[in-house]
């Protein structure tokens, strides 16, 4: 008997015990995180798509809360980091001790020896110490003194970061924004969900409990991985990549990389909508959070995030979708 291809769209079943797991995920996130849902579910897109996650957004508007609330509830090994200015790479990757009793040096793993690592503030330590999350968040590995690691499955990064122009950040290099997946932007929650959250934790906080585990999330992942994508989608996302390279304000366009993000993601997408396949509708979903932080602006003086959210919504306006006629 002919074996299905990896492309053959998931049975009904597989799809909604899916989509039931990841709303269990969304319920619990929600009991602690109060506040617009589209971050949780770019969050979970990302994590669908084995993508790394930046939220930015200024002090006090949960981002923390909202990382450490996803972490829980994917019920996977998780280790914070504070970023500041005194921190050193070996902080975050671990180190080699030596053994007073025998003489030998042991391996001290850093918290990036984890399933969920969350890197609070990231923007508040130079270069030097974010570079030390490159290599882990690209190649899922660590190098120590020589000597290469492998990091946990799944590993995902959830970092936030607070605005540059706040006082004592210093901005991301451009390498390391393009390894996060989606960047999400968080802004004050409305009148409604600000009382609601003084409510909520002008008594105990809620207290939330794991509702997936490692291999559950794996399992995820590799349902989102063989949503149906239409040849014709791809050509799409290359024309919205493409246009961010010849745009007359951008100095430096969205990567390959960025092509290869805008798909998975919007497979995940799809996933969370209980789809098979992939439509233009996700990828112009996804457009936004997966390219605009990755755009390198000229220095014009305008406010650097409108003017990014400008060019994307310029490319999904010109840049057109037409699914080609095939022979029969």
């Amino acid at each position: 008997m002919q074996q299905p291809h990896s492309h053959v769209p998931q049975p009904h079943a597989e799809l909604l015990a899916a989509k039931e797991r990841i709303e269990a995920v969304k319920r619990e996130v929600a009991r602690a995180y109060i506040g617009s849902p589209r971050p949780i579910d770019f969050m979970l897109a990302a994590m669908l798509a084995r993508g790394h996650v930046l939220l930015e957004g200024v002090p006090g508007v949960a981002k923390t809360t909202l990382v450490k609330s996803f972490a829980v509830a994917l019920g996977c090994s998780a280790r914070r980091v504070q970023f500041t200015p005194d921190l050193l790479p070996a902080d975050i990757t671990g180190t080699y001790v030596l053994s007073p009793r025998d003489g030998t040096f042991t391996l001290r793993g850093g918290p990036i020896f984890a399933n969920i690592v969350l890197a609070d503030e990231i923007n508040r330590a130079p270069a030097k110490t974010q570079s030390a999350l490159l290599e882990a968040m690209q190649e899922r590995q660590v190098t120590i003194e020589g000597d290469r690691f492998e990091l946990p499955a799944p590993f995902l990064v959830l970092a936030t970061q607070n605005p540059i122009d706040l006082e004592g950040t210093y901005p991301l290099p451009e390498a390391q924004i393009d390894r996060f997946m989606v960047r999400v932007s968080m802004g004050y929650p409305n009148a409604k969900e600000e009382a609601q959250m003084a409510r909520t934790y002008g008594s105990e906080a809620p207290q939330l409990r794991p509702v997936l585990s490692a291999p559950d999330v794996l399992a995820l992942q590799a349902t989102a991985q063989r949503i149906h994508v239409e040849d014709d989608l791809y050509d799409y996302a290359v024309g919205l990549t493409s246009f961010t390279r010849t745009h007359p304000r951008v100095e430096l366009g969205a990567s390959p990389r960025a092509t290869l993000a805008l798909v998975q993601i919007s497979k995940a997408w799809a996933l969370l909508q209980g789809r098979a396949f992939v439509t233009p509708d996700d990828l112009r979903m996804m457009a936004a959070p997966v390219l605009s932080h990755r755009l390198i602006l000229g220095a014009d003086g305008a406010d650097e995030n409108k003017a990014r959210q400008a060019i994307i919504d310029e490319a999904l306006s010109k840049v057109g979708y037409r699914k080609q006629v095939r022979p029969a």
